[in-house]
């Protein structure tokens, strides 16, 4: 249940939608009439809007989206995805300018969109992981201490309880 597990589960989430393909293809339309079809991709400039655009889609259409997102991805979380995008790209042949411009084509576009929703999921499920697990951790030790407890058993409820919400928000992963 770790983070490299949870984001694969939300990649492969939103590799099989349908709503997602649909978001991606209408916001790539959306980056190239923005240019007026004069480049054969989308720029990095683009991506940040694109994000939004996506984002405004998928709120409506996307479980995911729409419980772990409340606002677009980040600038950064926007930078780091075309960075984990164009790390995949094949290298272009010795000789070959790599001088142009960096344009993302449909599929590399689909595949940011993957990687930058699926990290943002991801991390805003870290994030609430993080925010639940403490609180319900002092309200178990103050029961406890209010039981007077042993405090094998306080740690014991302790950890499943954090085992049960860590488990509950990557069941929750899957859309």
């Amino acid at each position: 249940m770790g983070i490299s597990s949870s984001k694969k589960r939300v990649e492969s989430s939103l590799h099989s939608s349908p709503e997602f393909d649909s978001a991606c293809d209408s916001a790539y339309a959306h980056c190239l009439s923005s240019t007026q079809h004069a480049f054969d991709g989308v720029f990095p400039y683009q991506l940040s809007s694109a994000a939004a655009h996506l984002h405004r889609s998928l709120s409506s259409t996307s479980p995911l989206v729409s419980r772990w997102l409340p606002s677009p991805p980040s600038q950064s979380q926007v930078d780091r995805a075309l960075r984990a995008t164009t790390r995949r790209r094949p290298l272009p042949p010795a000789g070959g300018g790599g001088d142009g411009p960096q344009l993302l084509d449909a599929a590399e576009f689909r595949e940011w969109g993957v990687e930058l929703f699926a990290g943002a999921v991801v991390e805003s499920a870290g994030r609430a992981v993080l925010t639940r697990v403490p609180i319900g951790v002092a309200g178990i030790a103050g029961l406890g201490m209010a039981t007077r407890s042993g405090k094998e058993v306080i740690g014991s409820v302790i950890g499943v309880y954090a085992l049960g919400v860590a488990t509950l928000i990557y069941l929750g992963l899957s859309g």
